[in-house]
């Protein structure tokens, strides 16, 4: 099968893909800490590999993933390091750039799929300028919600995705093997729902407020059997949604 990822094309292919309506992936993530037990990359791993494995489900619609976009809103985890974050007008600016990109390579469909929670508020307010400022359309959606609905049965602790947590955990065990720190196990759990707070006020809190290991969850649950199983549930639900927009749902 060839590659559904834009960087393993030839520019005459993706002008193919244009020229067959094929349906942009972008996929959005960041670079942030994430427990004593997991690399910093692991929003921007698990984003385009869910990407991936979907588009290449999903082989009835044309579709292309373009290169994942690495960093996002992590201010509330720069506290413990190893994080990077853009401000709104910057993280606006660079994905209306890409969009532009995008669209003047011929194409008209793109679906944002975001990997990481702080990215969620500000992609609903850009998706107006998006509308506005370019002629393609344009949605977007976080995996991991898309998905909730088969992820809670896989899940002993958790009712979906926390942070560095039994689901992320599992999940690289699966897509960067290796990469997680089995000795530090032991250490990656946190607070299950964070502070309480009023549930009408909005403030920003900081993830050193929240938990002292930078977890939220329980990783100890990780197994790799279960990450197949969050993988294959995130997947197949973002393979649905490529097929309901390739039929114009």
């Amino acid at each position: 099968m060839a590659s559904v990822l834009w960087q393993d094309l030839t520019a005459e292919e993706l002008r193919s893909k244009a020229a067959q309506d094929a349906i942009v992936v972008l996929p959005v993530a960041s670079i942030e800490q994430h427990g004593p037990h997991l690399p910093v990359g692991v929003d921007t791993i698990l984003c385009g590999g869910v990407c991936k494995a979907a588009a290449e489900r999903a082989s009835d619609v044309e579709v292309v993933v373009a290169p994942t976009l690495w960093c996002g809103m992590a201010e509330h985890h720069m506290a413990f390091g190893g994080t990077f974050t853009f401000d709104i007008p910057t993280y606006r600016a660079v994905l209306l750039a890409f969009l532009k990109s995008i669209e003047r390579h011929g194409f008209h469909r793109v679906l944002i799929v975001n990997g990481h929670g702080g990215n969620i508020a500000a992609l609903a307010a850009f998706l107006p300028d998006f509308a506005r400022e370019t002629r393609l359309h344009v949605e977007a959606t976080t995996y991991f919600h898309l998905a909730q609905d088969a992820l809670v049965p896989l899940l002993e602790d958790q009712k979906g995705v926390q942070h560095a947590c039994e689901v992320e955990t599992s999940m690289m065990m699966v897509l960067a093997p290796g990469s997680v720190r089995e000795d530090r196990l032991g250490e990656a759990f946190g607070a299950r729902d964070g502070l309480p707070g009023r549930p009408t006020v909005a403030r920003h809190r900081s993830f050193r407020d929240m938990t002292e290991t930078g977890v939220i969850g329980d990783a100890r649950r990780a197994t790799l059997k279960k990450g197949e199983a969050c993988l294959d549930a995130c997947a197949d639900a973002l393979a649905g949604l490529l097929r309901e927009i390739g039929k114009g749902i």
